[in-house]
């Protein structure tokens, strides 16, 4: 297995992306089981200003990953409107990224192709192909692209799907549990890291995650949501500066507040 030691990323983009203005507007959204409506988001509304980070924060089945496929496109809200600039959002584009828990990289494929995929379904390859190893250098894999995903540990794995988004010089980053199955150490650099490349390209971020933790030391605001069918029960401004130090009170007084909204602060 090819490992490597958490590095400093390299010079970012020449030109930072300008990210996208994010609106849900009173978003509702059941599926059909059984032949009955089974609902999953309940009147949901919020925006993300253009570059801002956002984190969506709930209990594990609440819906949270169902708006994040909303938002990508992947599917239509039975109520409500999903707008990107103002426009509504009605199917997937390369400037709306999502990245899921699992790396899904083709395991046939080196590194390089698979971070190319974006880049070739768009028929864009044979011009900027020199987007790849700026994506590849960005997440600091520079000397991998010859490597295999069997070849990897989770976290490069993870890497790579990250490069993948990144190639498409994304407006919004989508990230559903990214780091989600990385042992404690790995996920803690892999924050780090995520942190900077959000800060060099200044997409739009929304993250859904179950960590309270994760959420603080990335986000610019928290929005933490009620069981199924979500609703939003509270949107926690985390107003401590970047960088974060994990020990800071107010962030620890961010997470009592948030763990009491979940009904989980009996032991803190």
């Amino acid at each position: 297995m090819v490992t490597s030691a958490s590095r400093i990323l390299a010079t970012p983009p020449a030109a930072p992306v300008e990210g996208i203005r994010l609106d849900v507007e009173d978003v509702s959204h059941a599926f059909q089981l059984e032949g009955q409506p089974l609902p999953v988001l309940n009147q949901v509304s919020f925006s993300a200003a253009p570059g801002e980070f956002v984190a969506l924060l709930g209990p594990s089945g609440c819906g949270k990953s169902t708006l994040l496929r909303l938002v990508a496109g992947l599917e239509h809200a039975t109520a409500g409107a999903v707008r990107a600039d103002d426009a509504p959002i009605r199917a997937p584009d390369p400037s709306r990224i999502l990245v899921f828990q699992d790396p899904t990289l083709y395991p046939w494929r080196t590194v390089e192709a698979n971070v190319a995929l974006g880049l070739e379904a768009r028929g864009l390859i044979k011009n900027q192909r020199h987007r790849v190893a700026e994506a590849l250098d960005l997440v600091g894999l520079t000397g991998f692209e010859s490597a295999y995903p069997r070849q990897l540990s989770g976290g490069m794995a993870q890497r790579v799907a990250l490069a993948r988004a990144l190639v498409n010089e994304p407006r919004l980053l989508l990230l559903d549990e990214p780091l989600g199955k990385l042992d404690s150490l790995t996920r803690i650099t892999m924050q780090g890291e995520l942190l900077k490349l959000w800060q060099q390209a200044r997409f739009t971020a929304l993250l859904v995650t179950h960590d309270v933790e994760e959420a603080l030391f990335l986000a610019e605001r928290v929005i933490v949501f009620s069981d199924r069918p979500a609703r939003i029960v509270a949107d926690v401004a985390v107003d401590v500066a970047y960088p974060r130090h994990r020990g800071d009170p107010r962030l620890a007084e961010l997470r009592h507040r948030i763990l009491h909204l979940l009904g989980l602060d009996e032991t803190w």
